[in-house]
This record gives structure tokens, sequence and C-alpha cells, in this order.
């Protein structure tokens, strides 16, 4: 049986997978003349991020303020960007208690944002570096063209408390050519004011392979490589040897020779399909696919027979791992066969 003393369902990380893959990426970068700044909404685990930094890594990316919060607060950690859109006084003063603490910046793609930070910045010793955020194609946040970049950058270069510090995107994935044509375009018209963009940072894991340093990018964010997942897969950025994240579940029926039950549904999986068919890949049983999920149930079908027995455990690789390690407070490390402890999540469910 597969870790029998861990009950399930459950998260497994292989830290020997895990560690392997932030060495690798960190190697790419550093050939390549990219700093790399790792988002840790994949992980959320503290000292997954130290790690991270410590092999070269020049400080992390965090969604919300509520994860910078957890992940700073276990030390060790002196460098943070959110790139998330800031509103509210309740955000925005945290966000300056928490820039007492470390070096922080954050992005903005609007003036409603842009005036909110200077509000709580206005006084502060030392301003705020924000970034424009930028729409290169992927159709999410970011300001829509290069000349409303450097509008914006103008803007923030004005406001009391604040510093322009770049720009910075999350690209369409397979179209980087065009997000780095959009990104020089806007860098020419900034420094054109006389401002000067110290940082464009992109991002993405599906393309994670084909960053190289000699167009506008100086940073590069990634999150899903340190533990890979069936989507990666799918991009051909990895193989099932480079998936760290696991769902360890259990066979808890067998309704038919062609299909039985596992006890891991949407709650721990996710629903999260990014264009593929099923929910997740069973490792060695490539004749399996999870066709379906209810909250606690997950059925697994076969074209023959299905030759699953109840009580038998599984290792899913899922969809999406980044909202796996979400789902649940702790995660199992491993290291290969051997268990290496329980990991508490910091920074789960701190999505404000």
């Amino acid at each position: 049986m597969i870790f029998p003393t861990l009950d399930t369902p459950c998260v497994l990380v292989d830290l020997n997978i895990a560690e392997a893959n932030i060495r690798k990426y960190q190697a790419h970068c550093d050939r390549n003349g990219l700093r790399l700044r790792p988002h840790i909404k994949t992980h959320k685990l503290p000292s997954l991020a130290k790690y991270q930094v410590e092999q070269g890594a020049v400080g992390i990316t965090c969604q919300k303020v509520s994860e910078a919060e957890a992940m700073v607060a276990e030390g060790g950690i002196d460098d943070v960007l959110i790139t998330y859109n800031i509103l509210g006084d309740t955000k925005t003063a945290r966000l300056r208690a928490l820039s007492e603490k470390v070096r922080l910046s954050v992005v903005a793609d609007n003036d409603v944002v842009a005036g909110g930070l200077s509000r709580a910045f206005a006084d502060a010793s030392e301003p705020l570096t924000v970034l424009v955020e930028c729409n290169t194609g992927a159709d999410r946040c970011g300001v829509a063209s290069p000349a409303a970049a450097a509008d914006l950058a103008r803007l923030i270069g004005t406001l009391a408390g604040l510093t322009f510090g770049g720009l910075m995107t999350f690209p369409p994935v397979g179209r980087m050519e065009e997000a780095e044509s959009w990104l020089n375009e806007a860098k020419t018209l900034i420094e054109a004011e006389g401002l000067e963009v110290k940082v464009v940072s992109s991002g993405g894991s599906p393309d994670m392979w084909r960053t190289h340093g000699d167009g506008p990018v100086t940073e590069h964010r990634i999150g899903t490589y340190v533990y890979n997942d069936r989507s990666l897969v799918a991009h051909g950025a990895c193989g099932w040897q480079d998936c760290a994240l696991t769902v360890l579940a259990t066979v808890v029926s067998v309704p038919s020779p062609t299909h039985a039950i596992v006890d891991a549904g949407s709650k721990v999986l996710t629903t999260d399909l990014f264009g593929q068919l099923g929910h997740g890949h069973v490792l060695g049983r490539d004749d399996l696919a999870i066709d379906q999920l209810s909250e606690e149930h997950g059925r697994i079908v076969s074209d023959g027979a299905i030759n699953l027995k109840v009580g038998e455990r599984l290792r899913i690789v899922p969809n999406h791992a980044c909202v796996v390690a979400n789902m649940l407070d702790r995660v199992e490390g491993v290291r290969g066969p051997d268990l290496a402890g329980s990991m508490p999540v910091a920074a789960r469910g701190q999505v404000w």
C-alpha cells in the first residue's frame, strides 16, 4: 500500500522533485541573464519560498496582501512584488505596514488604484514602487495600449509617496513575441518621457523554457514550475516524472467492471480543466480517466476492465496544482518512498 500511515485523500509533495525543479529553472534563468521572481501562489509554503531565494531568486511574487503577510511572517523573505490591483483603505494600510518589513513593490493599471496607493504612502519615509500592469494579449488586467502604459507611468511619477518602477504583464500563452513587442513599444514611449523603466516583469509556466534575456524582459515570474501538473505536461513543459505534487486517494467503490470511485472529489482535485478532458492523471495507469467529480467522489473509468480493488491507493497528478495546494490545511512532504513530515500551508485561504 502507498504510504499506509497517511489518511486519504491527502496531498503529497515530493520535495526531491520540487527542489530539483527549482534548481533547474533557476539555472535556466541564470544562463539567460534573467532575474527570477517565483510566484508563491502555487505552494504557499515559506520553506519552499526560502529555498527558491537561497537558490538565486531575487525575491517572491504574491497575488494578495494577506498572502504576502503570511509569507513574510515566518521570516527569511525580504523582497516581495504583489501583482494585483490593491483597492481600499484597509488593504492599503496593511500594505503600508508590510512595506516597513520588506522591500515591497506593487502594480496598478488605473488611476483609482494609483491614487489610493498615493494616499496611503504620501507621508511614508520611502516611496512605494509601482509597476504599470499591461494587457499584452491575455485579456485579464492591464492597461490596453503602450500609450496608456506611458500615461499611467507619467501619472505615477507625479503622485506623492509613489515611484514608477517599470512594467509588468501576464503574457498570453504561446505569444511571447507579441507581448515583447508590446512591452518594447511601451518602454520606448515611457523613456521618451524621461522616466527610467528599471524592471520589465513577465511570467507564465507554459512557455517557461522559451524565456530568454535578449528582449525587453528583465524579470521572470513563474509559479507552477515548482510542482508542475497535468496542464504543463500537456504543454510539453515537463514530464510526469517532474510532477512533485500528487493527490493520494483510495478506491472506495468498484460498482461495475469499467468504473470505480475514489475519495477525492472537487474539494481536493478541483474542477479546473485548462482545456483538457478529465480531472487528473492516474500515475502508472494511462488506461484510466477521471471523467467526473462531485464534492467528495471522483469517478474513474476505463474502456476495458478497470482492474481496481476497494482499498487500493492511487496517486493522481491534478490538472492544476496551484488550486489543489490551497485546498487543504497541510500537505505531506515525501522524499521518494519516504515520508518527510507534514507541512502547514501557511498562506492557504489568504485571498484578500
